[in-house]
């Protein structure tokens, strides 16, 4: 009897030991660089509290993140919208999982050569993200704006060729989102995410010239592999990231440029 109550002890205190070294683990969370990164870096603040230890990496573009997360190079990322994610998972097989909202950034038109869409000329040369998520959402603006008409089958994946009006003849040029607030010189205007275009000194709220609907389906989103969802790290660094601070932080800092999804 005093074997097996020594042996009990030893495997609990084995357990114990391993979700010990579990929880001492460093969490590697890819970002872009950006509002992004400054976000996670109030989350690793807060999740410190509850035990659990961030690395944030930055990335600058939308796609190593997926990568790396795909690698096990990374626990989870914080950069993506659910259409983006819905795409990757379909185009390159990612078993993720989505296991929380983040914020949303209402995409904004800039341009340098005109103040307002309707002075765009005849021709114009018109910068969009070359992802498909993106860029359909790009198209999607212009049409709500009513610079162009889509083909109803068209959905939140519309590309320049379902443009069925274009009254003004604008010529898409897709460029990747990361370079397109650096081209706006060579570009009658461009649409430019706002992660993208905060760290170009660019301020959605002062120099758009239109701005994407607030309430759109593009939140951003917090992602895991399928096989961790239900690690309990997972919930802590979701209550983290839906904490009040956070929320206060991110309406403070962005002053509307970047919207709480939570």
């Amino acid at each position: 009897m005093q074997k097996r109550t020594f042996i009990s002890t030893l495997a609990l205190a084995l357990l114990a030991s391993t979700a010990a070294v579990a929880q001492d683990k460093t969490l590697k969370v890819g970002v872009t660089a950006g509002p992004h990164a400054q976000i996670f870096e109030q989350v690793k603040r807060i999740a410190e509290k509850d035990g659990l230890k961030l690395q944030v990496v930055e990335f600058s573009d939308y796609i190593q993140p997926n990568a790396a997360l795909a690698a096990g190079d990374l626990d989870l990322n914080s950069y993506q919208h659910k259409p983006f994610l819905d795409l990757q998972v379909a185009d390159r097989g990612y078993k993720f999982v989505a296991v929380g909202n983040t914020v949303n950034f209402p995409i904004g038109l800039y341009s340098k050569k005109v103040k307002d869409l309707k002075d765009l000329k005849e021709g114009a040369r018109f910068g969009i993200p070359n992802d498909p998520t993106n860029g359909g959402r790009v198209l999607l603006v212009l049409q709500d704006k009513g610079l162009i008409k889509l083909k109803p089958s068209a959905g939140l994946k519309a590309t320049p060729l379902d443009v069925i009006e274009n009254p003004k003849k604008l010529r898409f040029v897709e460029l990747e989102a990361a370079q397109l607030a650096r081209s706006l010189d060579d570009l009658d205007a461009a649409a430019v995410n706002t992660n993208f275009a905060l760290p170009a000194g660019l301020n959605p709220a002062k120099d758009a010239i239109a701005q994407e609907n607030a309430k759109s389906p593009y939140v951003n989103v917090l992602v895991v592999r399928a096989q961790d969802q239900d690690k309990p790290w997972v919930a802590k660094l979701v209550k983290a990231y839906h904490s009040a601070e956070v929320r206060s932080f991110i309406q403070t800092e962005f002053k509307g440029t970047v919207v709480p999804g939570f």
